[in-house]
Parts: structure tokens; C-alpha cells; sequence
């Protein structure tokens, strides 16, 4: 695996991390645990993430934040207790997936991985709080099943292809961009102007 790929590969966890960290670290552990990837020799120190405890404790993680998501309000204070939470997950994913010899990229690693799941984080929990504000409460449960099946299903292909992996980090990095962009234009809208102060 080249250093494109390794790059994508961590890039792609961290800005999933700002979605679902308990999922991605579920997922990626249970996969490894089960040799259904094989994890190159600079990738080995993911291994703890095989570990039964890590991986029953993700899955209970996973399974929480399943149903918090779904439910109008609760999702947006699970979002807010985990806004420290998801960086420094996804910092350490990013951290644990370069080579651990050089100290420099294990910097970048870490710095760019907890801003890679902050900035997913903050557009997700933002969305979600726009989805909050519409009456009807079955539009929450699809956004956070659309979540859902968008984190598993990227995530799967990422760790399979490593190619993939590189595409889907610029793919989620221009959507996320492209929300922040979206919802700051629709506070604008909604939200009134301030008044001007007198002179």
C-alpha cells in the first residue's frame, strides 16, 4: 500500500469517525478479528482494535448511538457530548493506521485526522439540528438511517480498496464542504439580521 493510499485510508476513517466513530471502530476491529481484512505490516498497530473488549465495547457504543439518532432532540445532545469525543477518535484512527517510524507524519496524522472529524462532525450535527426543527418526526429517522447505512457501506468499501478509499475521502470532504457552505447560507436566511448600532 502506498502512501496515496494510506493517506486515503486514514482521511476516509477520520471523516467517517465524525459520523459514526463507534461504528467505524466496531467495524474496522470486527473485520480484523475475522480476517476478513488482512491489514498490511505498517497498518499493525490497529490491532488492538481486534480485541474483544474493544469491539464489545464499540458495538455497545454503535447500538446506543443507533437508537440516540434516531430520536428527535436526544440526537442533537448525543452529537453535543461527542463533539470531543469524534475528533480525538478519529484523530487516533488516523494516528494508529500511518507508519509509526516517522514521527512527522504521525503528527499530521493526528492533527489532520481530528480536523478531518470535527469538520464531518460539525456538519452533521448542524444538518441534524436543521432536520430537528421540522414538525414531523419521520424525517430524523431516515436522515440517521441514511447515516447509517452511508457510514457502513463507504466504510466496507474503503478498507476493501484502498483506491476507493482516496475517492471516497475527497467525496465526503466536498459533500461536508458543501453542507457547511449550505447550511451557513440558510441561517442567513433564516436567521434575522442584526441591527445596526446606533452611530
Amino acid at each position: 500500500m502506498g502512501a496515496v493510499e494510506i493517506i486515503g485510508l486514514a482521511a476516509s476513517i477520520s471523516l467517517l469517525a465524525g459520523w459514526r466513530l463507534y461504528l467505524c471502530v466496531f467495524a474496522v476491529g470486527l473485520a480484523m478479528h475475522t480476517g476478513w481484512v488482512e491489514l498490511p505490516q505498517q497498518l499493525k498497530a490497529l490491532d488492538v482494535l481486534a480485541n474483544p473488549w474493544v469491539i464489545g465495547i464499540a458495538g455497545f457504543g454503535a447500538v446506543a448511538e443507533f437508537f440516540a439518532d434516531k430520536v428527535m432532540w436526544l440526537d442533537s445532545a448525543w452529537d453535543a457530548v461527542h463533539t470531543l469525543v469524534r475528533p480525538v477518535g478519529g484523530a487516533l484512527l488516523a494516528l494508529a493506521i500511518v507508519d509509526p517510524s516517522d514521527p512527522a507524519w504521525q503528527v499530521m496524522a493526528l492533527l489532520l485526522g481530528g480536523s478531518a472529524s470535527l469538520l464531518t462532525h460539525g456538519a452533521k450535527a448542524s444538518g441534524r439540528a436543521v432536520v430537528n426543527a421540522s414538525p414531523e418526526p419521520v424525517s430524523n429517522a431516515v436522515v440517521s438511517t441514511g447515516e447509517d447505512i452511508l457510514t457502513g457501506g463507504l466504510l466496507v468499501l474503503a478498507l476493501a480498496n484502498p483506491v476507493a478509499a482516496v475517492v471516497i475521502a475527497v467525496l465526503i470532504l466536498a459533500a461536508t464542504i458543501t453542507a457547511l457552505v449550505l447550511l451557513r447560507r440558510w441561517l442567513r436566511k433564516v436567521l434575522p439580521p442584526k441591527p445596526a448600532k446606533p452611530a
